[in-house]
Protein backbone atom coordinates (compact mmCIF):
# COMPACT_ATOMS: atom_id res chain seq x y z
CA UNK A 1 0.00 0.00 0.00
CA UNK A 2 1.43 3.22 -0.81
CA UNK A 3 1.80 5.80 1.66
CA UNK A 4 2.58 9.53 2.14
CA UNK A 5 3.64 10.46 5.27
CA UNK A 6 2.93 13.70 6.40
CA UNK A 7 4.03 16.22 9.11
CA UNK A 8 4.97 20.00 10.19
CA UNK A 9 1.68 21.01 10.60
CA UNK A 10 0.33 23.41 13.84
CA UNK A 11 -0.63 26.69 14.98
CA UNK A 12 1.48 29.89 13.92
CA UNK A 13 0.57 33.71 14.14
CA UNK A 14 0.33 35.61 11.02
CA UNK A 15 3.44 36.32 9.53
CA UNK A 16 5.15 33.46 10.87
CA UNK A 17 6.62 30.16 9.05
CA UNK A 18 5.94 26.69 8.92
CA UNK A 19 7.89 23.77 6.84
CA UNK A 20 5.53 20.68 6.03
CA UNK A 21 7.68 17.61 5.39
CA UNK A 22 6.00 14.28 3.27
CA UNK A 23 7.97 11.08 3.26
CA UNK A 24 7.42 8.00 0.50
CA UNK A 25 8.81 4.94 -1.49
CA UNK A 26 11.43 5.53 -3.89
CA UNK A 27 9.35 4.12 -6.32
CA UNK A 28 6.60 6.65 -5.64
CA UNK A 29 9.32 9.84 -5.75
CA UNK A 30 10.77 8.62 -8.22
CA UNK A 31 8.23 8.23 -10.61
CA UNK A 32 5.64 11.02 -9.77
CA UNK A 33 5.47 14.59 -9.52
CA UNK A 34 4.86 15.94 -5.93
CA UNK A 35 2.96 18.20 -4.68
CA UNK A 36 0.63 19.78 -2.13
CA UNK A 37 -2.90 20.63 -2.00
CA UNK A 38 -5.03 22.32 0.33
CA UNK A 39 -8.64 22.31 1.66
CA UNK A 40 -9.70 25.43 4.09
CA UNK A 41 -12.71 25.33 6.11
CA UNK A 42 -15.85 26.05 3.35
CA UNK A 43 -13.64 25.97 0.13
CA UNK A 44 -12.70 23.47 -2.56
CA UNK A 45 -9.43 21.77 -2.52
CA UNK A 46 -6.93 24.19 -4.21
CA UNK A 47 -3.42 22.89 -5.89
CA UNK A 48 -0.71 24.96 -3.86
CA UNK A 49 2.38 23.94 -5.43
CA UNK A 50 4.23 21.08 -7.35
CA UNK A 51 7.91 19.31 -8.66
CA UNK A 52 9.05 17.31 -10.99
CA UNK A 53 11.32 14.96 -10.27
CA UNK A 54 13.95 17.29 -12.07
CA UNK A 55 13.02 20.01 -10.03
CA UNK A 56 10.76 22.27 -11.91
CA UNK A 57 8.46 23.99 -9.31
CA UNK A 58 4.51 25.46 -10.09
CA UNK A 59 2.75 27.30 -7.64
CA UNK A 60 -0.72 28.51 -7.27
CA UNK A 61 -1.28 32.13 -6.95
CA UNK A 62 -1.59 32.56 -3.66
CA UNK A 63 1.43 30.82 -2.94
CA UNK A 64 3.86 32.52 -5.26
CA UNK A 65 6.67 35.10 -3.20
CA UNK A 66 5.39 33.48 0.38
CA UNK A 67 5.62 29.43 -0.32
CA UNK A 68 8.85 27.36 -1.75
CA UNK A 69 8.77 23.39 -2.57
CA UNK A 70 11.57 21.47 -2.93
CA UNK A 71 12.42 18.06 -2.64
CA UNK A 72 15.24 16.02 -1.39
CA UNK A 73 15.78 12.77 -3.48
CA UNK A 74 18.08 11.23 -1.05
CA UNK A 75 15.59 11.20 2.13
CA UNK A 76 12.68 10.65 -0.77
CA UNK A 77 10.77 13.54 0.74
CA UNK A 78 9.29 16.76 -0.58
CA UNK A 79 8.77 19.57 1.27
CA UNK A 80 6.35 23.22 1.69
CA UNK A 81 7.96 25.86 3.42
CA UNK A 82 5.43 28.32 4.11
CA UNK A 83 6.76 31.75 5.12
CA UNK A 84 4.48 35.25 6.11
CA UNK A 85 1.39 32.92 6.99
CA UNK A 86 -2.08 34.51 6.86
CA UNK A 87 -5.23 33.67 8.38
CA UNK A 88 -6.36 32.68 4.86
CA UNK A 89 -3.57 29.42 4.38
CA UNK A 90 -5.21 28.06 7.42
CA UNK A 91 -6.40 24.88 6.00
CA UNK A 92 -5.56 20.94 5.89
CA UNK A 93 -2.45 20.58 3.84
CA UNK A 94 -1.78 16.98 1.40
CA UNK A 95 0.77 15.66 -0.05
CA UNK A 96 -0.27 13.90 -3.45
CA UNK A 97 1.99 11.94 -5.86
CA UNK A 98 0.83 13.13 -9.11
CA UNK A 99 0.85 12.41 -13.04
CA UNK A 100 -0.55 15.02 -15.47
CA UNK A 101 -4.28 13.91 -15.01
CA UNK A 102 -4.45 15.01 -11.34
CA UNK A 103 -3.43 13.68 -8.09
CA UNK A 104 -3.03 9.42 -7.91
CA UNK A 105 -2.03 8.95 -4.34
CA UNK A 106 -2.69 10.98 -1.27
CA UNK A 107 -1.56 11.53 2.16
CA UNK A 108 -3.69 11.81 5.84
CA UNK A 109 -3.58 15.54 5.66
CA UNK A 110 -1.74 18.04 8.67
CA UNK A 111 -3.62 20.70 9.67
CA UNK A 112 -2.25 24.19 9.37
CA UNK A 113 -3.89 26.98 11.26
CA UNK A 114 -2.42 30.39 11.26
CA UNK A 115 -4.04 32.79 13.68
CA UNK A 116 -3.25 35.23 16.78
Amino acid sequence: QVQLVESGGGLVQPGGSLRLSCGTSRNIFSRYVMGWYRRAPGKQRELVATITSGGTTNYADSAKGRFAISRDNAKNTVYLQMNNLKPEDTAVYYCTARTGLGPVYWGQGTQVTVSS
